[in-house]
């Protein structure tokens, strides 16, 4: 099937097309991950996106529901430079082409995704279409994708959040999960420390405050962490919340902790989005290799005083972690549950179950 990416900035480029035979808007972004695909097409971080891989060969393992982080995909439509239709592993239950039809996602293959990577990187995100038509008339679908609304001024936040409590039981604390469209990996390591009830993202202060919880925890998820609908809920929640319980953010959840505590986000020029970002940590300069999937930052010198930037990304000097309220708050934003990734960073977790149990989450106590 003829299927065309075109982007915003004039860039047309001709392929295959996989998946669902349809047109599709969304943001450009691209992810260096060499594995992980599953995971990427479901997390929720990427709702109102579409998808590059810059690793040239996608679905070579298949496709299994075990590894999903959410229910579906949640990606626009998906770029590759090759859909490898005959995937081996002992796992594998579908090809990606199956999977992709299934939900109604399509894709395009036969691209220079690396050569596209470079693109968004020297002019930023960009807003692009999956178009199935062959259509001559080019020129008429860059307009269309130039006039498109931007996916981040919607609240794609409400699109992927619970729509009600969910409790999830689970033996010993509980910990009320404040869901921007947390991963599931999320949930599982939550799971282990005690009883989880996921909240919707507009749940009240005092409906928190019912649960009597041990810990606050704020997920990742999409779009802008300043949009309005946000600003109106859950982060004068948080700011509510910020003196009465331990409180950990993770990615999203970092910028929304951040913005309670009165500091600024930005949207990046192209994110970082992959496997293999490093972090150093300010205390002691130890860096860990993390994963990251975020489109917006804190705004450097924005936090206000009693609170202090702990980690910053070693590649661009990012905000990576913030502390506040004498370690009661802390937030980062990569993904110690990896998924794809490496583990450097899973003790976070550990540090987040040491405050529910009233310990300092690192040393002491």
């Amino acid at each position: 099937m003829g299927t065309t990416l075109v982007v915003e900035d004039g860039t047309v480029v001709p392929g295959v097309g996989f998946g669902a035979y349809k047109t599709a808007f969304g943001e450009l972004v691209f992810n260096t991950a060499m594995a992980g695909y599953q995971e990427s097409l479901t997390d929720p971080s990427y709702r109102g996106q579409v998808l590059l891989q810059t690793y040239p060969l996608i679905g070579n393992y298949g496709l299994n529901s075990s590894d999903f982080e959410s229910a579906s995909p949640q990606v626009r439509a998906y770029v590759v430079r090759e859909a490898c239709d005959l995937p081996v592993h002992r796992n594998s239950k579908e090809t990606l082409d199956a999977f992709l039809k299934r939900f109604d996602v399509p894709g395009i293959s036969g691209v220079d995704t690396r050569a596209l990577t470079i693109r968004v990187r020297e002019r930023g995100t960009l807003k692009c279409a999956v178009v199935k038509e062959e259509d001559p008339d080019l020129q008429k679908w860059v307009e269309r994708v130039r006039a498109a609304k931007a996916p981040d001024l919607s609240n794609l936040v409400a699109e992927v959040s619970v729509p009600s409590p969910i409790d999830l039981g689970g033996k010993g604390p509980t910990i009320a999960l404040l869901d921007t469209g947390a991963k599931e990996n999320i949930v599982r390591n939550l799971s282990k420390l005690g009883r989880v009830v996921r909240l919707p993202f507009d749940t009240r202060a005092s409906e928190v405050e019912a649960l009597r919880p041990a810990g606050v925890f704020v997920g990742n998820g999409p779009g802008d962490p300043a949009h309005p609908d946000l600003m109106g809920t859950l982060v004068p929640c948080l700011r509510e919340l910020k003196d009465k319980y331990p409180t950990v953010g993770i990615c999203l959840g970092h910028q929304l902790l951040a913005l309670s505590l009165g500091a600024a986000t930005f949207k990046l020029k192209f994110g970082h989005r992959g496997a293999n970002q490093p972090v150093k940590f300010l205390d002691g300069g130890r860096v860990h290799i993390t994963s990251q999937n975020h489109g917006y930052a804190v705004v450097q010198g924005s936090l206000p005083d009693g609170a202090r930037v702990t980690q910053v990304n070693a590649n661009d000097g990012t905000v990576e972690g913030i502390e506040a309220s004498g370690g009661r708050i802390w937030s980062v934003q990569y993904h110690p549950e990896a998924a794809p990734g490496p583990l450097d960073t899973n003790f976070l977790f550990g540090a987040f179950a040491r405050m529910l149990e009233g310990k300092p989450a690192f040393g002491g106590g």
